[in-house]
């Protein structure tokens, strides 16, 4: 129960809002110049680099980053991991700075995170800058991990992605009539209320991509515009509401319950399906599906190295993230399913994944995601105000008094 309590909590950390000075961030930090930087020559002797992570990613990174010690002793003599909850990290970072005891040599973060850090201007310019470095990322990337890194505008180098979501998850003892359709789902949940549960989009990976992935699914105006743009969506989740008992504040409440049986249908993702599976949390035979219209949108996590850390400690940090992006380090993405796929680059397949990893996936993997990856069109969430704004809105509008 403490591995599976431990996996719950880290995708709940994956899922943090973007939030406070975030807010349109990562509209702005593309106007900021990039100057080309050779990186630092590597250190005569061993470093201890420190790592932080604040979006879960480490369960996905860390035998690669222990690899890369095992492979050069001369230049890392160990790593040290901390976790922190993405909202303290520019906070903490910044103050270290500003005493000139900067102790973080590379950050592990989402888009929330890495926003934040962009607005108090914390974090070295990586892509461009230490190209010469990193390589031609772009070229190596898959479409659509490319278009999260681009959303970091160069301040971080996406080392993990997923489609995500929004897929309906259920139990297919208790459900028959399984919603094919926006139209069908809000007919289902009437006809059997308190049976459908989503989580607060501000604290849920599912949560958020089924707030971002309804605009495709309604057919709305702009789907990139929660204000202005989501007349459809916000009538649709209202009405929806009529019929759902809460909303919990993170997604392991839902699974929980669709697994205990008093919820039978809930929305997720690939990894939230994968993953509690794996865990035991939910069932083996659960279902997934997609509604008509259906477009995934992505999530990432980031690589990102603090302004201040010694050049030594600069040598080695560009170097460790030239190998996290290498096939063989890349392949341990795929963990047990929690982002799957997982891998950012192309040409990683499943078999160059760990034993285990194959062998999770092979059990409770679906063979239709590989269908639904390449045959769907992959959006990207929300720009860092625009999310704000519709969690905001969402919390107000359709949480408001409901949400546990």
């Amino acid at each position: 129960m403490a591995e599976q309590g431990m996996k719950l909590t880290r995708r709940q950390l994956g899922g943090v809002a973007l939030s406070g000075v975030a807010l349109g961030v990562l509209l702005t930090a593309g106007a900021m110049p990039a100057h080309a930087a050779d990186a630092p020559p590597l250190p005569s002797s061993a470093q201890t680099i420190n790592i932080i992570d604040v979006g879960g990613a480490l369960a996905l990174t860390q035998k690669g980053f222990e690899d890369y010690r095992k492979a050069h002793p001369d230049r890392v003599a160990k790593f040290n991991y901390t976790k922190a909850p993405a909202p303290e990290l520019a906070g903490k970072i910044k103050a270290q700075q500003d005493a000139n005891h900067l102790d973080i040599d590379i950050v592990l973060t989402g888009l929330d995170g890495l926003a934040a850090g962009i607005d108090q201007k914390l974090w070295l310019k990586l892509d461009p800058d230490y190209d010469g470095k990193l390589g031609n990322l772009a070229a190596n990337y898959l479409p659509a991990a490319l278009d999260m890194h681009k959303l970091g505008q160069g301040y971080g180098v996406t080392v993990v992605y997923y489609p995500s979501g929004p897929l309906i998850e259920y139990a297919p003892e208790r459900v028959k009539d399984v919603p094919k359709s926006t139209e069908e789902l809000l007919a289902w949940a009437k006809a059997h209320p308190n049976k459908f549960m989503y989580a607060r989009p501000a604290n849920s990976g599912p949560g958020r991509t089924f707030l971002m992935g309804l605009p495709y699914l309604l057919g709305d105006k702009d789907p990139k515009d929660p204000i202005k743009g989501w007349d459809k969506t916000w009538a649709y989740l209202k009405e929806l509401g009529q019929y759902v008992e809460y909303y919990p504040s993170g997604t392991g409440v839902t699974m929980k319950q669709l697994g205990e049986g008093s919820i039978d249908m809930i929305v997720s993702t690939t990894g939230w399906d994968i993953n509690p599976r794996v865990l035991g949390t939910v069932p083996k035979s659960a279902k997934v599906g997609t509604l008509k219209g259906f477009h995934w949108v992505s999530d990432a996590q980031y690589l990102a190295i603090p302004k201040g850390i010694s050049p030594d400690h600069l040598a080695v940090a560009l170097d460790v993230i030239a190998y996290m992006m290498t096939p063989h380090a890349q392949a341990y993405a795929y963990d047990d399913g929690y982002f799957y796929p997982g891998p950012a680059v192309k040409d990683v397949p499943l078999s160059m994944a760990p034993k285990e990893s194959q062998d999770a996936i092979a059990e409770y993997g679906r063979p239709e995601y590989d269908d639904l990856i390449k045959n769907n069109k992959i959006e990207t969430p929300l720009e860092a105000n625009a999310m704000v704004a519709a969690f905001h809105k969402w919390d107000e509008e359709i949480g408001s008094g409901k949400t546990k």
